[in-house]
């Protein structure tokens, strides 16, 4: 039973990460800056893909809502795919205030797989 069943911050944090990952993911398809930034990283050929990694991760967390074994997997793997992002951002030379959505992100997610995973009996 997950431990989700009225509204409570924890909920609103996994909405709140599963639409931003949504948007997010869905933005690459439909705005070129997003595919501009794949390209300056070095990357362009992985876009879609995280991009996809993104959409699916997304919907794991709602599906998670009701199963928690698709929350404990899904926040997982945006945790490690945000992680993926702070590391080539950083590698990439970039300021530190460029680094700081993925760095939250990945914090975020690292938070709801941990209180998610607690649920598994």
């Amino acid at each position: 039973m997950p431990i989700y069943g009225s509204v409570s911050v924890f909920l609103c944090l996994v909405i709140f990460s599963g639409l931003s990952f949504l948007v997010y993911g869905i933005t690459f398809f439909t705005s070129p800056k997003m595919r501009t930034e794949f390209k300056r990283f070095g990357l362009r050929q992985f876009g879609p893909f995280v991009a996809c990694l993104e959409i699916l991760g997304s919907l794991g967390l709602f599906v998670g809502i009701k199963m928690n074994l698709f929350l404990v997997l899904s926040s997982a793997g945006l945790a490690l795919l945000m992680l993926m992002g702070v590391l080539v951002r950083v590698k990439s030379k970039d300021v530190f205030k460029d680094v700081i959505p993925a760095l939250f992100f990945a914090g975020l997610n690292l938070y709801l797989f941990i209180v998610s995973y607690k649920q598994i009996p």
